[in-house]
């Protein structure tokens, strides 16, 4: 007959294994379903019968516990920097830094990671070993037909030849280019110094065309104004000679309206300048 004591008080066998079946049973309740988060969409990998071709959207999904697995994979768009080290088609070397916004084609997740696998947000395969030698060879294929001062005055078209070769690449891995960007181009310091001297010249050259520019305007004033006083006088020697006259209407037009201050003995003087007798 049993005691009292073993009914209420359990052994340590027993007790140890109903913790190893509730955590047992925790186990295979959390490993039933699965949550794919917003931005993401998700694949599921059997132990039996390898990776299914269903695609899961976001929300809450079941699962085979212990022998199915989600995969993961990141649908947002995502950026991939680089930096390259070439040379311009006048052998300037040059570095350049490329940012090159992505996203992986939703309607082939299950190729893409057959082939390339997950798309994360760190640094994977896909990125260190696809993406990074793409744009690495696309970067030195178009800085290779460019002089150095071409890449700086030609950016925009430079910018238009790299996002083309690297979106040809890219979508034969079923990876979307939405945008590449050139953050900068670096040269050596000789010809960055080169540079700089030479629009320093520029703009000094320019600085003394309006100079010369100002100093013709000028002499083209003083000119333009030497030839109307030569003809005033002109037309005033023609006018003196068809009449006397002139001179008299010459002085009341500029007369200022004062009387002299001092007459001469015996006559008026005019205010054109001619004395008349009493």
């Amino acid at each position: 007959m049993p005691r009292i004591n073993d009914v209420l008080e359990p052994s340590p066998t027993k007790v140890i294994l109903t913790v190893i079946l509730i955590i047992f049973g925790l186990i295979i309740l959390w490993g039933s379903f699965f949550v794919v988060n917003p931005g993401e969409q998700a694949l599921v990998f059997s132990s039996f019968t390898g990776l299914n071709e269903q695609v899961y959207g976001e929300g809450m999904h079941l699962k085979m516990p212990i022998f199915e697995g989600a995969i993961k994979m990141n649908i947002r768009v995502q950026k991939q920097q680089e930096t390259t080290s070439s040379a311009s088609k006048d052998l300037q070397d040059v570095t350049t830094e490329v940012a090159v916004n992505f996203q992986i084609d939703k309607t082939q997740i299950v190729d893409i990671y057959r082939r390339i696998g997950k798309a994360t947000v760190s640094e994977d395969y896909m990125q260190s070993q696809i993406m990074n030698p793409i744009i690495q060879e696309s970067v030195k294929s178009v800085t290779a037909r460019y002089t150095a001062e071409e890449l700086i005055t030609q950016r925009p078209k430079v910018k238009i030849d790299i996002d083309t070769i690297i979106k040809e690449r890219m979508a034969s891995y079923n990876i979307i280019v939405t945008d590449v960007s050139i953050t900068n181009f670096k040269f050596s310091d000789v010809f960055t110094k080169a540079i700089e001297e030479k629009v320093t010249a520029e703009q000094n050259a320019l600085k003394e065309q309006n100079n010369l520019k100002v100093v013709e305007f000028q002499a083209q004033q003083k000119v333009a104004q030497s030839k109307g006083e030569s003809q005033a006088i002109e037309i005033i020697n023609e006018q003196l000679i068809k009449s006397p006259q002139y001179i008299n209407y010459i002085t009341i037009q500029k007369w200022d309206g004062k009387m002299p201050l001092a007459l001469g003995s015996g006559s008026l003087l005019s205010i054109t300048g001619a004395q008349k007798e009493d």
